[in-house]
């Protein structure tokens, strides 16, 4: 394993630099350098805690090979049980290297963009959307997130047809970001007289939320349109055209807000949608994929689609990509998602390093 050795030890050796870096007069007098340096060194730091904790490892376990040739059959027999927790050990941290080694996604530590919409099912599936947002809500809650709503869209049953909202806080998108995809709910809807079990979807999409600086959008590329808001069924919200909808004419991509009574602060979120929208058909299109990465995200909403299964009848819920089954429906609808996200993420890691090792 001297090659997964060599390839880490170039991180710890960048961060021994960095160390010393923040030591020189030059930089801790530099705020906006010394912050660069001290965001970079933070993210080497496993790194090269992970290399430090590996070559001691190594150390030992030759360590005690070497005792296995001693005279002593109880030194031998130490040597021995030493080696295998050893060997777990090193094992153990290949795992975690291979890991750190993956590519980081450079959106990891942003803020995301969280749009659900109701798929397959009509009242059923909006009024799941409205379970889905509410489920997100609470486990944003528990991180210490913040959500706010962006635009939504009710149905006449008390549903969401659409809900579009910013989650902010430290790591939101790297957590939530293999949430995107078809959700599908089986449950007997209270309407259901007869207790048959409908099958609904609704579509989950994560967005990176892109600063101004990521995307820079000229004001001529941008159709803005304003008319009055309406509520379900064309009730009126207000009597001022205070809606706006925004199209970027180069893409076609469509944001419309209505939410506030505000024309400014319409506008003003429907142009974070919009730059997040952007930035990832961007992101897309640079890495050779579909010109809609969203769309791909989604897909069309078919029940055949469905990354995760929620299954009222039986109180369970199943991701379909990790393989996993929790018996514990209202505690994750609830907000309680670690124990499913922490499966998805290791699934997904996984894969990542499969791909990795065959390159």
């Amino acid at each position: 394993m001297s090659d997964l050795l060599e390839k880490i030890s170039v991180f710890a050796t960048r961060a021994e630099r960095l160390e010393q870096s923040l030591g020189d007069p030059r930089i801790a007098t530099n705020p906006g350098e010394y912050a660069r340096i001290a965001k970079e060194l933070a993210g080497l730091r496993p790194a090269a805690r992970a290399a430090e904790a590996y070559r001691t490892v190594l150390r030992e376990i030759d360590g005690a090979r070497s005792m296995l040739a001693e005279s002593d059959a109880e030194l031998r027999e130490l040597a021995e049980s030493e080696l295998e927790t050893l060997e777990a050990r090193r094992e153990a941290l290949e795992q975690e290297i291979r890991l750190l080694l993956l590519p980081r996604d450079p959106n990891d530590e942003k803020n995301a963009i969280l749009e659900i919409r109701a798929g397959t099912g009509g009242d059923e599936a909006a009024l799941f959307a409205m379970d889905l947002f509410r489920m997100y809500c609470r486990y944003a809650e528990k991180q210490g997130w913040k959500v706010e709503a962006l635009a939504t869209s009710e149905s006449g049953a008390g549903g969401l047809k659409e809900v579009i909202a910013s989650v902010s806080g430290e790591g939101v998108f790297h957590r939530l970001k293999y949430e995107r995809g078809v959700h599908r709910v089986q449950r007997v809807p209270a309407t259901e007289s007869q207790g048959r079990i409908h099958t609904s979807t609704v579509t989950v999409a994560v967005l990176p939320e892109a600063e101004e600086v990521d995307v820079e959008i000229d004001p001529a590329d941008l159709r803005i349109d304003v008319y009055r808001s309406s509520g379900p069924g064309g009730q009126s919200v207000n009597t001022t055209d205070s809606a706006v909808r925004i199209t970027h004419i180069p893409t076609g991509t469509t944001v419309q807000c209505q939410d506030e009574k505000s024309q400014h602060k319409n506008k003003a979120k429907a142009m974070k949608v919009l730059r997040s929208r952007l930035l990832e058909h961007e992101q897309a299109r640079a890495a050779d994929e579909r010109a809609s990465e969203r769309r791909a995200q989604v897909g069309s909403g078919e029940r055949s689609e469905k990354i995760r299964t929620y299954n009222f009848p039986q109180s369970r819920v199943t991701d379909h990509r990790a393989g996993v089954t929790l018996h514990q429906l209202d505690v994750i609808l609830e907000g309680e998602l670690e124990e499913l996200l922490d499966a998805v993420h290791t699934h997904m890691n996984a894969q990542a390093m499969a791909a990795a090792s065959a390159a």
